[in-house]
């Protein structure tokens, strides 16, 4: 590889690292100076490294800014509306006694598909702080397996932000991708359960006091005044009675709020909370399988093709933009009561779009990074060097993902700067779209830990510190990390 582009490639690289972890700049800013730095240095001239920037930028906003702005707007109220609780308490009811883990790791996985995934840990540790009072322990066990399952499709799953921009960053199908990262979900469920089940006891006691008594209540001091009481005693005069079953935890929400009075609570149920989720997803999968069909039956399966007129409701309804819209409007009219005032949801709406602004402006940036990189010659020189190493294509965004996650923490963001790097070479590596894209979403889960948002709100809402903390959240996610690897050669062997 050309020493120049090279040297171009990792200085880019290394802006990002070090303008997000040691200055007051974000990774917005990151990305638009390490491309124009990249750029220049290749020995682009300095207005077509600014050409190749903004036309980045607005191509990758133009195919996934809409998808984006509307994701999150369904996540706020799926979370406002209580859908999400729903939701939560019928997986618990559906798995049943003694598989708790398993369905905290399913529920956390449902959830965190349009809820961010900081603020979907915050609105279900309740649920897990309830049952573990009720089984009179376990707390850290079912704290994991639920931040276990939201990381899982938090990373891999669209419309959370990181696949969906990878997605259209990487020109990938999007119903393979929603499909592939289900799929992949599924099969990493267990490994959350399993090393919930392993570290969680093994942690139990590292509790920080004053979360030891927001989950089980002053067992301790009681224990202490009885004398002989059992743990499993003492937590059942706390709780009034001896129950088998996990009680159903009471959650507020911000419809609270709005009730006027006389209004009954607001009540839905798991069925009707999912609908603004499962429907769109439906739509694009449809989308994708009456297409597949078509190209098949025409004997086209790559390049333009003329759609029959039977695919063309699909390919419309199917498309994420028109799917989304469906979804926030059937979030807005079905889980939100008739009295809930107009401005309200537009506040909720509006608090969506504030929180997605950030998302949109790295994952445009992201782009512009990649226009910039294939403008250059960096992606080709880089796919010749690749080229001549004896391994696997679908590594390359992978290692690129997990280097800038140990890097600077953000998942979001090492999934836009892997795909960003992977893009220019897709051709010359012959990596499928959807492989690359679960390349990079499985390598940005890489040893959460200090860097990582995600690290303090769960030792924070768990009361671990220190090594336990990183024993806890830093080993759950390496497992999962650990374990997509061989997923990865499978699926790209076979795609």
């Amino acid at each position: 590889m050309d020493l120049q582009l090279l040297l171009a490639l990792l200085l880019g690289i290394a802006a990002i690292i070090i303008i997000v972890l040691k200055t007051r700049l974000d990774a917005f800013l990151a990305l638009l100076i390490a491309a124009l730095l990249t750029g220049t240095i290749a020995g682009m001239p300095m207005l077509d490294t600014l050409s190749a920037l903004t036309t980045g930028f607005g191509n990758t906003l133009a195919s996934i800014g809409i998808v984006i702005g509307l994701g999150v707007g369904i996540g706020k109220i799926l979370e406002v509306s209580g859908a999400a609780d729903a939701i939560a308490k019928a997986f618990l009811k559906a798995f049943g006694k003694g598989r708790e883990e398993w369905a905290m790791a399913s529920v956390g996985s449902v959830v965190s598909i349009p809820v961010f995934v900081d603020s979907a840990y915050v609105i279900m540790n309740p649920l897990a702080r309830s049952i573990a009072r009720v089984k009179r322990g376990g707390y850290v066990a079912l704290a994991l397996a639920l931040g276990g399952g939201m990381t899982l499709t938090h990373h891999m799953v669209p419309p959370t932000p990181g696949p969906l921009a990878a997605a259209g960053i990487l020109g990938a199908d999007l119903g393979l991708v929603v499909l592939t990262g289900l799929i992949f979900t599924v099969i990493l469920i267990p490994v959350v359960v399993i090393y919930a089940r392993w570290m969680g006891p093994k942690l139990e006691e590292e509790l920080l006091p004053d979360i030891r008594e927001a989950v089980y209540g002053k067992v301790e001091a009681l224990a202490e005044a009885t004398g002989s009481a059992t743990l499993a005693a003492v937590g059942a005069r706390i709780a009034g009675d001896d129950k088998d079953e996990p009680a159903a935890p009471t959650f507020s929400t911000e419809l609270d709020e709005v009730r006027p009075d006389g209004a009954k609570p607001h009540k839905i149920g798991a069925l009707l909370g999912s609908i603004p989720l499962v429907v769109p997803l439906l739509l694009i999968l449809a989308n994708t399988l009456t297409v597949s069909i078509d190209r098949n039956q025409q004997g086209i399966l790559t390049g333009d093709f003329d759609m029959s007129n039977w695919v063309r409701p699909f390919a419309f309804l199917g498309h994420p933009v028109v799917a989304l819209i469906i979804g926030l409007v059937l979030a807005v009219y079905v889980l939100l009561p008739r009295w809930t005032p107009q401005k309200k949801v537009a506040s909720w709406l509006s608090q969506a779009a504030a929180s997605a602004g950030s998302v949109l402006l790295i994952t445009g940036a992201g782009g512009g990074f990649g226009l910039v990189l294939r403008q250059s010659g960096v992606g080709d020189a880089l796919a010749e060097a690749i080229g001549s190493i004896n391994m696997p294509a679908f590594l390359v965004p992978f290692i690129v993902a997990s280097l800038v996650r140990l890097a600077q923490g953000s998942g979001t963001v090492a999934i836009i700067t892997a795909a960003s790097v992977t893009a220019p070479l897709l051709g010359t590596l012959g990596l499928n779209p959807v492989v690359a894209v679960l390349a990079t979403t499985t390598g940005s889960i890489l040893f959460s830990y200090f860097n990582d948002s995600m690290y303090w709100v769960f030792t924070r809402f768990t009361g671990l510190e220190g090594i336990s903390g990183v024993k806890a959240w830093s080993g759950i996610t390496t497992a999962i990390w650990v374990a997509s690897i061989p997923l990865l050669f499978i699926t790209y062997l076979i795609m």
